[in-house]
């Protein structure tokens, strides 16, 4: 596979400032190189520039105070203190920052100074299906979308790094996290419970520790941009549907490398794997092209379920990985088209070609993503 342009677009005026958020190995920093390669650019990754700034985050404000320059800084969370300079700088000074960060959550648990809607916020995903040429999609699932991942020729080495070097130490050590080997487990069980109903019970019993604590370590995961919920449509009074929410990993190649799988097409766990791929592409696409984009998952209390609802039902989605789809594929679509005004309902398969069985129609993947890419559901 080869990695294309990306195609983040980061249309900022001279007067505005922003935030980009991403989690660790997107490529922000490449790409703000490649896209700001004449603003000024501070980089907290640099031990000595950090020791400088988080003892004395008022240098920002005696170095560039007069500048003309736009300033980026690199890892903004590292020093949460800088954002009050950040602030007094756009105020009084005018000057436009770009502010990357892979960890919201320290800023909002030092109560540090977001900025109060002084900088539009950006986010940056791992690769999506546009910017991957020749995309293999089994080969995916092992080495994932983080771009030195796709690139590497050994990504399972890359992996056990990016688990003992970043997700073990750095966000134990954000997160104060205490019970180390609890943590290390949790990480495992949540690549488990990936695309499955939140059930924190049962993840406190195979991880050690308690429910509650267990709730704390899946918003450690959330607030550090290494994975995120998706909420069920509740928009119905005459049928019982099901509450509770799902929990996605940012990453497919990082979830199967925690469970120490490298799923075939074919088997269950590639099922789970593809279905999980498609949700990191429509979140992709609502982070790129529409950050205002709703995406849901329907499933009744019998267990009738849709995969992602998008939109006010704009568009329904059932993932397959058949290579042969039928009428019995359309049955949960069929229901859901019956309770509710659905505008479109689609079923993405490995099909070679596409078809249409009744009300649905069905897609091979690879045309789903382009049409989805294309804008062309909404």
């Amino acid at each position: 596979m080869d990695i294309l342009s990306r195609i983040m677009k980061m249309e900022l005026p001279r007067n505005k400032s922003a935030f980009l958020w991403g989690p660790r190995k997107v490529g922000k920093s490449y790409w703000l190189r490649e896209h700001f390669a004449e603003d000024l650019i501070i980089d907290f990754l640099k031990t000595d520039i950090y020791a400088e700034y988080i003892s004395r985050p008022a240098l920002l404000r005696e170095r560039y105070a007069s500048t003309k320059n736009r300033i980026i800084i690199d890892e903004v969370q590292m020093v949460p203190a800088i954002l009050n300079e950040v602030h007094w700088l756009i105020e009084n000074k005018n000057i436009s920052f770009i502010l990357t960060g892979s960890s919201p959550r320290k800023l909002k648990r030092d109560s540090a100074n977001l900025l109060g809607g002084r900088a539009w916020r950006y986010t940056m995903t791992p690769l999506c299906y546009p910017e991957v040429k020749n995309i293999d999609i089994e080969n995916v699932m092992i080495t994932g979308m983080l771009p030195p991942h796709v690139l590497s020729e050994d990504p399972i080495q890359d992996f056990r790094s990016y688990v003992a070097d970043y997700l073990k130490e750095e966000i134990i050590a954000e997160a104060a996290v205490q019970n180390i080997p609890a943590f290390s487990e949790f990480l495992r069980v949540s690549a488990l419970t990936t695309g499955e109903l939140l059930n924190y019970t049962n993840v406190a019993r195979e991880t050690g520790v308690s429910a509650k604590v267990v709730r704390s370590y899946f918003q450690i995961l959330e607030d550090t941009l290494l994975g995120f919920r998706l909420q069920p449509w509740r928009k119905v009074v005459n049928r019982r549907l099901i509450e509770t929410e799902k929990f996605y990993l940012f990453d497919v190649g990082l979830a199967n490398y925690l469970l120490r799988r490298q799923p075939k097409i074919g088997t269950a766990e590639f099922g789970k794997s593809f279905e999980h791929y498609i949700m990191l592409e429509l979140m992709a696409y609502k982070a790129y092209i529409n950050p205002e984009l709703p995406i849901y998952f329907w499933r009744t209390s019998s267990g009738q379920e849709v995969d992602f609802i998008l939109g006010e039902m704009d568009l329904a989605v059932e993932i397959k990985t058949s290579k042969r789809i039928d009428e019995t594929d359309t049955r949960s679509l069929q229901l859901l088209a019956s309770e509710h005004k659905v505008k479109k309902s689609v079923i993405v398969s490995f099909e070679s070609e596409v078809k249409q069985l009744g009300q649905v129609e069905c897609l091979p993947w690879q045309v789903f993503l382009e049409k989805l890419w294309n804008n062309e559901f909404f």
